[in-house]
């Protein structure tokens, strides 16, 4: 069974939030992504303008329908925003500018863009008015996370309610400061019915101990890992672009913004997420696999069976 990596932006240059992105340039990524320890993907479209974000998101779609190798790893869709906080910390590195309150017609037109391709969408439950759209999302199969956001405690309950089932990237995307008891650490990790938990487990965004204290606490079964990798992944140090925003990679491989005020998606492989679960956070050989292969498929309610390769690096 592949890894299947629920949260990727792009990789080895590629950045799957680009304007005109080529078959040529997906190959590429897929193939890297192999290369890398790596296999199968959902491609992160984020925040922006909502109608690049629709004509990125179609592209995705097209680029599946007409390359057999590209459908062999591209397996999805993660439509991470617009519908988040706003608020500093909480945004982190989205646009503020088009983050929108969450709206039917406009997760709409984002699905739709899709073509059946749209698998998890990531919204912040306390600016989707009487959780409309987490229920219409819900009612469609997509699955519905939560993430740069901070619903309190009733919120969170009711959007669970409603068919939230899952969170982004716990331990990111929210401020450096937080009150210390009451923040949404503590209440994600308090929520009953929330049935994953997913983390940027690439060494940089999470320190081990928290990851296995999250383990801990929801359990290997309920936790999924993911790279968040950007166009910077498996690059080394450079200037690169996510959404056309620079990204700055630094020697020790985080991503920062252009002013390093808080970091943008990682540089890191699923070969190199394996590697810090197993040697760093110390996962065993089976739990390893739970939380990068297995666990992602039951997410998206997929039984994904390994492809081939179809073509070759020539």
């Amino acid at each position: 069974m592949l890894p299947l990596d629920l949260q990727l932006n792009g990789y080895k240059g590629v950045d799957f939030n680009a304007d005109e992105l080529s078959a040529h340039a997906m190959r590429h990524a897929c193939r890297a992504v192999q290369d890398d320890g790596g296999g199968q993907f959902l491609a992160t479209v984020i925040t922006d303008r909502l109608d690049r974000m629709v004509v990125r998101i179609a592209r995705l779609a097209e680029l599946h329908r007409s390359d057999a190798e590209v459908a062999a790893a591209m397996v999805g869709i993660h439509v991470e925003g617009p519908f988040i906080s706003p608020q500093q910390g909480f945004v982190g590195a989205h646009p503020a500018e088009y983050v929108l309150p969450a709206e039917i017609g406009a997760a709409r037109a984002l699905v739709t863009a899709g073509d059946g391709l749209v698998r998890m969408v990531t919204l912040a439950p306390e600016y989707d008015a009487r959780l409309a759209v987490t229920r219409w999302l819900s009612n469609e199969g997509v699955v519905v996370s939560a993430g740069h956001c901070d619903p309190d405690t009733a919120t969170l309950r009711a959007a669970i309610t409603a068919g939230l089932s899952a969170f982004t990237h716990l331990g990111n995307a929210c401020p450096a400061v937080l009150h210390r008891h009451d923040n949404i650490l503590q209440r994600v990790l308090a929520a009953d019915g929330l049935r994953w938990v997913m983390v940027i487990a690439d060494g940089v965004h999470l320190p081990p101990a928290l990851i296995r204290t999250i383990a801990r606490v929801v359990g290997i079964d309920r936790l999924i890992a993911v790279t968040d990798a950007t166009a910077a992944g498996g690059m080394g140090p450079g200037r690169f672009s996510l959404a056309g925003q620079d990204v700055l990679v630094a020697d020790d491989g985080a991503a920062w913004a252009s002013d390093r005020s808080h970091l943008v998606g990682s540089t890191a492989s699923m070969g190199r997420v394996e590697d810090v679960l197993l040697l760093d956070v110390g996962f065993n050989q089976d739990e390893v696999p739970r939380v990068t292969r297995h666990n992602p498929r039951q997410a998206i309610g997929a039984e994904l069976n390994d492809e081939p390769r179809v073509g070759s690096h020539t």
